[in-house]
């Protein structure tokens, strides 16, 4: 038999490797500013960016919270240390490497995390999704998976996916409210961005409603604030 090619340190290379998946069960979490019952009027699902966490993150949100208003925070399912081997844990909902399984997962698994708090609520009951940062594309390959019902879409510091065909989702997209927003000191998105972003989005036939606040990659309360008292 002929000998694997070797490389320094001892390792070799070998051409033939096969891969395969499996389906398994995970215990996946999330975070509920209080519970749902018969009485609750509005529910925000809100998804986090990348290296945050929702119990964390749902803190952002106490100024929507009153007695008929709930706050569901999904958490992404990759776990891991955001300096290293140790000290603070965070979330990121997926990564380039098996895109396509991790969205199915997350799709999934937001998808029962919806049921499950829906099915406690009255039939009338409105729901909003909100996404932040990489949590916009989440709550979009979400909305496209088509299993769920929202009244309103919120992406903040963040956009649809560049690979997601608009045209395709268009109908889904046009059965809700999106409102885009960004921080005018956002430091991860430029001017020119968000134009062409626009343009691209009015190209598509996309209704939108911009709002733009002095601030930066956060969520702004007081924006937060207005933005729900007109949706």
């Amino acid at each position: 038999m002929k000998a694997p090619p070797m490389i320094s340190g001892g390792l070799f290379v070998c051409s033939l490797m096969i891969g395969r998946k499996i389906t398994i069960t995970k215990t996946a979490r999330y975070f509920l500013s209080s519970e749902v019952d018969q009485k609750t009027e509005e529910i925000w699902f809100v998804c986090h960016g990348y290296g945050q966490l929702a119990s964390y993150f749902i803190r952002n949100f106490e100024v929507l919270q009153n007695d008929k208003t709930v706050i569901v925070a999904p958490e992404g399912l990759h776990r891991f240390y955001w300096n290293g081997f140790s000290g603070r844990v965070v979330a990121s909902w997926m990564t380039k490497e098996a895109r396509e399984d991790d969205i199915n997962d997350y799709v999934n698994y937001l998808n029962s995390v919806y049921h499950e708090v829906i099915s406690k609520a009255g039939a009338e009951v409105k729901v909003n999704l909100l996404g932040f940062s990489q949590g916009t594309a989440t709550v979009c390959r979400w909305i496209a998976a088509g299993n769920i019902k929202a009244n309103n879409l919120v992406l903040w510091a963040g956009a649809f996916p560049d690979d997601m065909d608009l045209q395709l989702n268009k109908k889904l997209f046009d059965k809700m409210n999106t409102h885009l927003v960004i921080g005018d000191q956002d430091e991860f998105i430029k001017e020119d961005q968000i134009t062409n972003y626009s343009d691209h989005l009015h190209k598509n036939g996309i209704r939108y409603n911009m709002i733009r606040f002095s601030g930066k990659h956060v969520i702004d309360p007081e924006t937060l604030a207005e933005l729900a008292s007109k949706i």
